[in-house]
């Protein structure tokens, strides 16, 4: 029975090192934070389900989807953006299917480091202006002021640095949880300064169910939203090597990279039926099993079902939606630059030779494309950002000469 409750322990903290992230990216995007604590749960659970409980790790919010989902839900509401989520699950799935038949040298040769880092970088850069536009106090697109600059600033700019001394100089655990801790110092700077409303928590029911949004189908979001599972597909199977490497075991032949990812692709179209951001294993977790050395999958089925319980705890999700703006604002200064670094050390880690002008061409044209908002439309479907890089950076690929 004590190692019961150890394991139960163990799974708790896993939950907290994974919190900060968990939550901060359905508060950037406007979807309901209890309904991602929930969906993250339920992905996990049947993640475990595919694999067979043979790896230990947690699934929850993926940030890759952030500036997709951003402009799904102001284009065309957060039901078919649903739609368009539950699809990319699917293409996860159908990936799976030519890894198991062809192999996982498949994903590398459609899609090798110079089509997936420039790809990630546009996923943090593209972010940088809703970012800033936060932390001083506006709207993420920065058509309203929310706060004055000056309290704004102080509030941000304390956040980023506790996030910055924590992810540099913490140990041991709390090294694991620099957002979680930026988050709580800029949020109680915002309560000295005046800056949050408590009347949320004050309505808001101790118990209740979350705010769950049925997907409506909408082509446009689904086509919009197909590509942008290229990065994180890509990024998967990173974060299934960097397991692995952890615990000494090959995941990649069992239980499979394609159990694997089929996984990840069933947990982000169940969490898409709820109204979940899409959801990415956790490599913040993985380094809270390589601290801890618990390599136990069944601690990670402890996490899901405590994730799953808080979502049920109205006066929980009730605090999270009173956090400012400018709080996460601070936050995702370093956070969406660590997206466009991780794009960086893909091309320098697999040594991308830019002096080459296929490479070059490749790279520039991505960047040009993502960050200047290129768009191409015909009647009412747009297709631009994160989904026309993925694309546009596949086609190059395969049709620019390689000698």
């Amino acid at each position: 029975m004590t190692s019961q409750w150890q394991t139960a322990l163990a799974g708790s903290q896993m939950l907290f090192v994974a919190f900060g992230a968990l939550v901060l990216m359905p508060l950037i995007t406007g979807l309901d934070p209890n309904v991602a604590l929930f969906t993250a749960g339920i992905g996990t659970l049947l993640f475990q389900w595919v694999t067979k409980r043979q790896v230990p790790i947690f699934l929850a919010s993926s940030f890759a989807f952030i500036a997709p989902i951003l402009y799904g839900v102001q284009t065309w509401g957060i039901p078919a953006t649903m739609s368009g989520l539950m699809a990319a699950g699917v293409v996860y799935m159908l990936m799976a299917g030519f890894v198991k038949v062809r192999g996982s040298e498949f994903i590398h040769r459609i899609l090798p480091p110079v089509v997936v880092g420039p790809v990630i970088m546009v996923i943090g850069l593209g972010l940088a202006p809703v970012a800033v536009n936060m932390a001083i106090g506006k709207t993420g697109d920065g058509s309203a002021v929310l706060m004055e600059q000056s309290t704004a600033m102080i509030i941000s700019l304390s956040a980023l640095v506790v996030t910055l001394l924590m992810s540099t100089m913490a140990k041991g655990i709390f090294k694991l949880v620099p957002i979680f801790a930026g988050v709580v110092v800029g949020y109680i700077l915002a309560i000295m300064f005046g800056q949050v409303d408590f009347s949320p928590i004050t309505n808001a029911k101790w118990f209740g169910i979350p705010n769950f949004v049925a997907p409506e189908f909408s082509w446009q979001a689904i086509l919009f939203m197909l590509p942008v599972a290229i990065a994180p597909a890509v990024e998967h199977v990173g974060d299934i090597l960097a397991i692995g490497n952890v615990t000494k075991k090959d995941y990649l032949k069992k239980p499979g990279l394609h159990r694997t990812l089929f996984g990840d692709g069933v947990a982000t179209a169940a969490a898409a039926c709820f109204g979940g951001p899409p959801n990415t294993t956790y490599s913040e977790v993985t380094g809270a099993v390589m601290l801890t050395r618990n390599f136990n999958p069944v601690v990670m089925t402890w996490a899901a079902v405590f994730a799953i319980a808080l979502a049920f705890v109205g006066k929980f999700g009730a605090v999270l939606q009173t956090i400012p703006p400018a709080v996460m604002g601070g936050i995702m200064m370093l956070l969406f630059g660590t997206i466009a670094s991780v794009g960086l050390n893909t091309l320098i880690r697999h040594q991308v030779d830019l002096s080459k002008a296929r490479n070059l061409c490749i790279v520039s044209v991505v960047l040009i494309f993502g960050i200047g908002g290129m768009a191409f439309g015909v009647g009412s479907f747009s297709l631009q950002g994160v989904s026309l890089c993925g694309l546009v950076a596949i086609a190059l690929n395969l049709l620019l000469p390689r000698n």
